[in-house]
């Protein structure tokens, strides 16, 4: 039985819907704006969303959105 690893945007993806969820943030709010709530992290998660096509300027519900994180 081999057991499967989430991908890291997984991760980021459910750790932002939690922040949705708890009013945290909107997801009219831009991606940039959960820099400050992620502190010493973003740069690693900034340089990800970067690989995945997004920018600080997109919106979060743009992130929430995505449901397959395959590199191919």
């Amino acid at each position: 039985m081999t057991k499967q690893v989430a991908h890291p945007m997984m991760k980021l993806q459910r750790k932002v819907s939690s922040l949705v969820e708890s009013n945290i943030i909107q997801p009219g709010d831009r991606i940039g704006k959960i820099a400050l709530l992620l502190g010493n992290d973003w740069s690693y998660w900034k340089n990800e969303l970067l690989d995945f096509d997004f920018t600080s300027q997109d919106q979060i519900q743009e992130l929430l959105a995505v449901e397959d994180w395959d590199e191919d």
